[in-house]
């Protein structure tokens, strides 16, 4: 029998050399003291009723879905479904001679759509914010109710941000409108409203073919609801075609695909070291909450996900810089918090440039101007691949088609609107409304100056005494809720602005007082949560109007139904990186993890449906037990 030839490197050792080792390892541990035996069933118990627990809820979900397939469709035909001949060959007329849809395709479906074809129309041109606060207040029954917008989703916008890399998905930030519309059996139309004509209540809307042409009609209504938000404002910087914007789901899934590619440009071997510093150069302009919370999120996603996956130099040479107009970031927010924010910056090495402006944006670099101590323009450049333009609202173009339209009309980034929310130049007897980004609440008190003072001035002597200046200042608060903090010292005023101590106001001395209030009067911030509650103060308003006289369906004034609209608020809050900052007002609370979970918590219950929130709760549980997606879709 051959044996076998060993190499000279290998040394084969005899039996008896391997036997202490087998027995180290086959020689049974020492026996369990008491409490550990204790612990160990205490332990076998907890994770036995768990897996039973785990069982008995998969056990129930599989039936549930199992019932679900076996009853979803049975006896649920559609035959013979009745469609007026006008929703499919609509009539044409207006200025343009282009359809219009006074009927709709589903207008007669079932005896409810006929009952609700015959209500006021309400056309709500928006799916933002404040287009879905009117929805969640009105009553099914009220209006024949049709909305209009180019997505056929509303979007979660405060976390887009962490949808731009990978934090959570788009999917959990986005609700279809036509089920939020299935409790009112309102209608859906995707377009987009390009102009208004107020003489015969149209509104004309962009609707987009099967090959791509596009093809305008007329929608009437009664009741119009202007809710198409804003855009952002250029502040005349050339080069914002290079630039990303975070407002809709398609800018998240943009940066991500941005943000992505530079990573793995970054990674290859061909990759210049200068070629790398500008593909991992992140630039965001505008030190607001949504550009301080987006260099947040790249920071974390370097931390977590690029660490660990990527090659360790894509780490070392990703530098985040943030140009802010301002002496600070997070300016809307109190001193103290935005002094957290900057020193957290600090210490994760976020560049934060203040007090500086764009000047240009290349596709290669971003130039940026300071002053020096002596007064002087100095002019920088950051190389960069990624730059974000968050700084700034300006019109619709929908907006400035309305506002063009209108008398009084002067505001440049917003439609002006009373206290009612109506705007203001309407046509006597026309109903319209603007919510949201695209509206602004009069603060000037000017304008009413002339009916104040035919209001107060009872003697008609011209003068106002004490008496006629507190109804006045009744009568503004009606009229400007804003004005309400600036008026509390009502007799101080009166005194102060009295310059011949005559125990009486001039005309000239009222028309000052008036314009130095107005003057202090800060107009609503452009947040989601102002919209909102517009939103749903005019949903209840218009709710009420239809409920004004008992049997009968007619329509009350605004101030008959409800008082003016009044915002609260409720606080505004940012994510910093692995902590949070809340602004209530006079109170302010900021922290590391206590306080993102706190902001998550909130973002969680402002969800607009169960199955949003369902979805946004395994995105972050996936998120933290496995990571971000790093793949490009």
């Amino acid at each position: 029998m051959l044996r076998p030839t060993w190499p000279a490197s290998v040394v084969v050792r005899p039996r008896s050399c391997l036997v202490p080792r087998i027995r180290r390892y086959t020689s049974l541990p020492p026996p369990p003291s008491t409490s550990l035996l204790q612990k160990s069933k205490t332990a076998a118990k907890v994770t036995g009723f768990l897996c039973l627990s785990s069982a008995l809820g998969i056990v129930v979900v599989g039936t549930g879905i199992l019932a679900h397939d076996a009853f979803t469709y049975n006896d649920r035909h559609v035959d013979r479904v009745p469609v007026n001949p006008l929703a499919l060959h609509p009539d044409h007329g207006g200025p343009k001679n282009l359809p219009i849809a006074r009927v709709l395709i589903d207008d007669e479906e079932d005896e409810e759509a006929q009952l609700l074809a015959a209500k006021p129309k309400l056309v709500i041109v928006g799916g933002g914010w404040g287009a879905m606060g009117v929805l969640q207040t009105l009553h099914p029954g009220d209006y024949h109710v049709t909305l209009v917008s180019s997505d056929t989703y509303t979007t979660f916008t405060p976390l887009l941000p962490s949808a731009a890399v990978g934090t959570v998905s788009v999917r959990s930030l986005i609700e279809p409108i036509r089920k939020i519309l299935a409790r009112l059996r309102g209608h859906f139309v995707q377009g987009k409203a390009v102009d208004l004509v107020m003489s015969e209540r149209l509104v004309e809307i962009q609707t987009t073919l099967s090959d791509g042409s596009h093809s305008n009609i007329y929608l009437p209504y009664d009741k119009l609801v202007i809710a198409v938000g804003s855009s952002s404002s250029t502040h005349g910087v050339s080069g914002l075609e290079n630039c990303f914007q975070l407002k809709t789901i398609g800018d998240a899934q943009s940066i991500r695909r941005r943000i992505m590619d530079n990573f793995e440009m970054a990674s290859l071997p061909t990759t210049s070291a200068e070629e790398r510093k500008r593909l991992l150069s992140f630039v965001i302009c505008g030190g607001g909450p949504t550009g301080i919370e987006t260099a947040a999120e790249i920071y974390d996603f370097c931390q977590e996900d690029i660490m660990n996956y990527f090659p360790k130099i894509c780490r070392e040479e990703v530098s985040i810089h943030v140009i802010q107009s301002r002496d600070h970031i997070l300016n809307t927010y109190s001193e103290e918090i935005s002094k957290f924010a900057e020193d957290k910056f600090a210490r994760d090495e976020v560049d934060l440039i203040t007090s500086a402006r764009v000047a240009g944006i290349t596709p290669t670099h971003v130039l940026y101007t300071t002053r020096n101590a002596n007064g002087e323009t100095e002019q920088h450049s950051i190389p960069s691949n990624f730059v974000l333009w968050s700084t700034g609202i300006a019109m619709n173009p929908f907006t400035q088609r309305v506002s063009s339209l209108l008398p009084n009309q002067v505001h440049k980034k917003a439609i002006e609107v009373d206290s009612h929310l109506r705007v203001n130049g309407a046509p006597k007897g026309e109903v319209y409304y603007a919510i949201g980004d695209c509206a602004t609440i009069e603060t000037s008190l000017l304008g009413h100056f002339l009916s104040l003072v035919e209001e107060a001035d009872k003697n008609k002597d011209g003068k106002i005494d004490m008496g006629e200046w507190e109804y006045m200042v009744s009568r503004i608060k009606e009229r400007v809720p804003m004005a309400a903090d600036h008026l509390a010292e009502v007799k101080e005023l009166f005194r102060l602005y009295d310059s011949d101590a005559d125990n009486s106001l001039t005309l000239n001395e009222l028309f000052l007082l008036l314009q130095d209030v107005g003057n202090h009067i800060t107009s609503l911030p452009a947040t989601a949560q102002v919209a909102a509650q517009q939103g749903k103060y005019l949903g209840k308003k218009l709710h009420k109007a239809t409920r004004a006289a008992p049997g009968q369906h007619v329509t009350a004034t605004d101030e008959q139904v409800s008082s003016p609209f009044k915002y609260l608020h409720l606080g505004t809050l940012a994510y910093i990186g692995n902590a949070a900052v809340f602004d209530f007002g006079k109170q302010s609370f900021m922290g590391g993890l206590v306080a993102m979970y706190a902001w998550r918590s909130i973002y969680w219950n402002e969800q607009v449906s169960s199955r949003t929130r369902a979805l946004l709760m395994i995105d972050w549980i996936i998120r933290g037990i496995w990571g971000r997606d790093l793949s490009r879709l």
